[in-house]
């Protein structure tokens, strides 16, 4: 039973660009959320200062505008639950790393990586728990007295929590309905390091999570490990009762194979793992992005949806708000899905038909600008309305459509061969005279005297209009005939033909 006021949060660290699954993770989350009339809370997750890339805040926020994913609170969106920076919220989470410590659930550690890793080596699979944390540097198995005096002294400590083994832990997931774990398994993970005065991923979210009010968790598969111990955190605080309830969300697989996407996939095959182009600050290196590779957000919307949830019909495209009426958290895979990047091209193709001559248009004429075009919205529209369908992406069109703004200074050899007849010139010449004497060069009017005068003559139609078309297009492709010289108009319709009759005689 859903609560009265839904809140889910969308938590990314800044450590680099945003890939394409955690787009998934967050457009879940707000379909979620708008389908119950509920918040979405946009969270910065940055204890690990470590990691920190500057830059990748700003293109995280970025790509969520360029997607049409809106937050109601958050880094950026305000909000009267801050600060939602986990950074400037040190003193908040010092707070409840006492209250651990006080009730016992937590204990100070001060061994050091070289003694940790000493043990490491010396021990196989060597876990920090119940069974081995008697053997080492803790408050646990030192005096209170020389426990005090290394925290007075400056020396370096983390505060780890303290797991009682033995117990099945019981997480009651949304997708997976109830997954059992049993504590044994689980090592005292550390919440806080006082070399930089921060917790750690586990006690903050758990924290944030309760003061935030966040009612579900929707997060992806990989982080169902954690969920036995986030169970364990709320119910040593005494919050059992405002736990969230947990979703983990299929994996994304590579598209070829088994395994979790990478970045390493889409540089192999082709295709960008990023919403947005990403520059690294520190290599230099350059990331594709499904913006600058052409696709439109709602295509991209549209595609990711798809990937682990199924309404259980034949539809496949989707506005948002259809997304927002239908999704239903129950009707997510348990499997990991398959990235068939294609599929993402598919949708592409048909966002591009399903949109408007008028809202296309623009986009092509600047791709003609590019290319050093110019010419007017008006005639743009009319090519991308010839042409659409056609492409997959907008930028296809200018190679396809090169030929209703550039005369051809060459003609493809196969379609000369095959279409271009010995008597081609002569009745090119023919058709170019009954085209100099129309005055009204409108597509109907052409189309309705040209085939009259083929069949008057005994003309075969498709030898006539090979030809013809070569003429204009220099290759064997293009629309409807008429559509391409009513586009040219007279005067460049005849040149072209003067010009193809001299050159292939």
């Amino acid at each position: 039973m859903l609560q009265d006021q839904v809140r889910v949060r969308f938590a990314p660290s800044p450590t680099g660009p945003l890939h394409i699954g955690g787009v998934r993770t967050a457009l879940y989350n707000y379909l979620f959320a708008r389908r119950h009339g509920g918040k979405v809370i946009f969270r910065i997750e940055d204890t690990d200062s470590t990691r920190f890339v500057p830059g990748a805040e700003a293109y995280i926020i970025e790509s969520f505008k360029w997607l049409g994913i809106d937050f109601d609170e958050g880094v950026s969106f305000g909000g009267d639950k801050g600060p939602y920076r986990q950074s400037e919220r040190k003193e908040i989470y010092q707070k409840y790393v006492k209250m651990l410590l006080d009730k016992g659930c937590a204990y100070y550690a001060f061994d050091t990586p070289e003694e940790l890793q000493k043990v490491r080596d010396e021990v196989k699979n060597f876990q920090y728990d119940a069974s081995t944390r008697g053997q080492m540097r803790n408050s646990l198995t030192l005096p209170i007295e020389e426990v005090n005096r290394l925290i007075e002294s400056g020396e370096q400590y983390v505060v780890r929590f303290k797991i009682e083994p033995g117990e099945n832990v019981h997480v009651n997931d949304l997708i997976r309905g109830d997954v059992v774990i049993n504590s044994s398994i689980l090592d005292d993970k550390v919440l806080y390091k006082s070399a930089d005065g921060l917790p750690t991923y586990h006690l903050a979210n758990i924290v944030d999570d309760h003061l935030m009010e966040i009612t579900h968790v929707i997060r992806g598969e990989e982080w169902l490990s954690s969920a036995p111990l986030h169970v364990l955190l709320y119910r040593a605080f005494g919050w059992e009762s405002t736990m969230p309830q947990f979703a983990h969300l299929p994996l994304l697989l590579k598209p070829d194979g088994k395994g979790k996407l990478s970045k390493r996939d889409g540089d192999r095959l082709g295709f960008p793992v990023f919403p947005l182009e990403w520059h690294d600050p520190q290599s230099g290196a350059v990331s594709a992005g499904y913006r600058e590779n052409g696709y439109f957000p709602e295509a991209v919307i549209n595609f990711l949806a798809l990937l682990g949830w199924n309404p259980g019909t034949e539809q496949e495209l989707f506005t948002m708000d259809e997304l927002i009426e239908q999704f239903d958290l129950s009707k997510c895979s348990k499997a990991g899905a398959k990235f068939d990047y294609l599929k993402g091209t598919w949708f592409n193709h048909e966002y591009i038909l399903k949109k408007s001559d008028e809202e296309i248009a623009p986009e092509f004429l600047k791709i003609l600008k590019e290319n050093s075009i110019e010419t007017t919205l008006e005639r743009a529209q009319q090519v991308v309305g010839m042409m659409k369908n056609r492409v997959n992406f907008v930028k296809e069109l200018w190679p396809l459509c090169k030929f209703f703004f550039v005369a051809p200074d060459s003609y493809d050899e196969k379609t000369v061969k095959k279409r271009w007849k010995e008597d081609s010139a002569a009745t090119m010449r023919r058709l170019r005279d009954v085209l100099a004497g129309l005055e009204d060069f409108s597509l109907a009017h052409q189309e309705e005297v040209v085939m009259k005068w083929i069949e008057e003559n005994g003309l075969h139609t498709g030898n006539v209009m090979n030809a013809f078309r070569l003429t204009l297009v220099g290759a064997g492709v293009g629309p409807h005939m008429f559509d391409i010289s009513a586009f040219l108009g007279k005067e460049e319709t005849l040149s072209r033909m003067e010009r193809a009759i001299n050159i292939l005689g």
